[in-house]
């Protein structure tokens, strides 16, 4: 709670605080002035025997809140704010924000459950609890490419490029990768194998109308070049 001023001659102030549903109240500072209790996991109450009674005089509240909601963005952390005092004074509350990034949380629906009774007095009992599927399927791609003609001491980029293509030829983009290619000391050129260039394919991104027993189409496209190069700029000027 920001600390507000200003106030003259106020006594047995009670200010009631309720933080939005997107937070919980975790732990409150002794105040500058009387004192705070927590009433339960969003409201406090801070009370005040006396404020400003010889002079201008201001009073400041410190709590810690958690964020609670599912939610993210830029949210005022209180719901409301009462205050009252035996003289009837009128008081501003500023109205405080907080930044919440919750990223990004992806979980696995829970399996809805299926309900049955066993009956009293049985040794047995069968039930047919209908159908069962698989979940979070998909497939693991592995591709293996042999970079020809490398030439010694130099190193190689190697993108890999993969779509996807549904019936009609169009396709989808499934994955990149960017890989860097050790240099090799042989006396000439030489072929480089590259072996398990993985990418995982989720069964949800399946645009063939078979599904999962059935065939999926792919293209690879490999993008390769040498990243050393002993070619250097000429640095001679020459005035005219």
């Amino acid at each position: 709670m920001p600390p507000f001023t200003g106030i003259y001659r106020a006594t047995n102030i009670l200010i009631t605080e309720t933080v939005n549903p997107d937070f919980t109240i975790t732990n409150v500072i002794m105040p500058t002035k009387g004192t705070a209790t927590i009433l339960d996991a969003r409201t406090l109450r801070w009370e005040i025997p006396s404020l400003g009674v010889t002079g201008n005089e201001g009073a400041s509240l410190e709590f810690y809140v958690q964020h609670t909601g599912q939610t993210s963005g830029t949210k005022l952390v209180n719901q409301s704010i009462t205050y009252e005092d035996t003289e009837g004074n009128a008081v501003t509350f500023p109205a405080p924000s907080i930044t919440v990034d919750c990223g990004l949380i992806v979980t696995e629906e829970c399996p809805v459950p299926v309900d049955f009774t066993a009956a009293g007095c049985r040794d047995s009992l069968q039930v047919d609890l209908g159908d069962v599927y698989l979940e979070s399927t998909g497939r693991i791609l592995q591709l293996d490419v042999t970079v020809k003609n490398v030439c010694p001491g130099k190193r190689v980029a190697l993108a890999v490029l993969l779509n996807e293509l549904d019936s009609f030829g169009n396709e989808y983009k499934r994955g990149m990768k960017a890989i860097t290619l050790p240099a090799h000391s042989q006396s000439g050129c030489r072929d480089i194998s590259v072996r398990c260039i993985k990418f995982v394919l989720p069964e949800d991104l399946n645009v063939s109308s078979s599904g999962l027993c059935g065939p999926r189409n792919f293209q690879a496209r490999f993008i390769a070049h040498a990243i050393d190069y002993d070619y250097q700029c000429c640095q001679t000027v020459i005035t005219i």
